[in-house]
């Protein structure tokens, strides 16, 4: 049976249900979705899709960072939109936050909707360091 471990950081939104913001499992480390929420007032980030990924990105890194990872260590993402029209400027967004490394497998996929009227929702997972990283 293998280990599992919460990760967690003020640098991004806390949870609103119940579920971690990342686990740690079997040498990965799997985020939960992140949507444009502002981790200390907990208000969606205004604007656009492309706005909002901005805020996304920075929460998926703060979550990562926690791990001791950065976007680096992504192996896999999956995009949420509502709109699929927003794909091209939330992509441009994505792709500077992976620039200079590896860029992941990736899913994108349309939603009716999302958490608190989101536009864009972006999950991770990312291959662990090590174990001591977490602590």
């Amino acid at each position: 049976m293998s280990a599992r471990e919460a990760i967690h950081t003020a640098g991004a939104p806390a949870a609103i249900g119940p579920y971690q913001q990342a686990v740690a499992a079997g040498g990965l480390v799997f985020t939960s979705g992140q949507i444009a929420l502002d981790p200390v007032s907990g208000i969606l980030e205004a604007g656009d899709a492309a706005a909002q990924t901005v805020r996304v990105m920075a929460n998926l890194a703060a979550v990562l960072a926690a791990a001791g990872l950065t976007f680096a260590d992504v192996v896999k993402t999956t995009i949420f939109l509502v709109d699929m029209n927003d794909f091209a400027a939330v992509n441009t967004v994505y792709g500077d936050s992976f620039e200079g490394v590896q860029t992941p497998a990736r899913s994108t996929v349309a939603v009716a909707a999302l958490p608190r009227g989101a536009r864009v929702e972006i999950e991770a997972t990312a291959l662990q360091r090590e174990a001591s990283a977490l602590r």
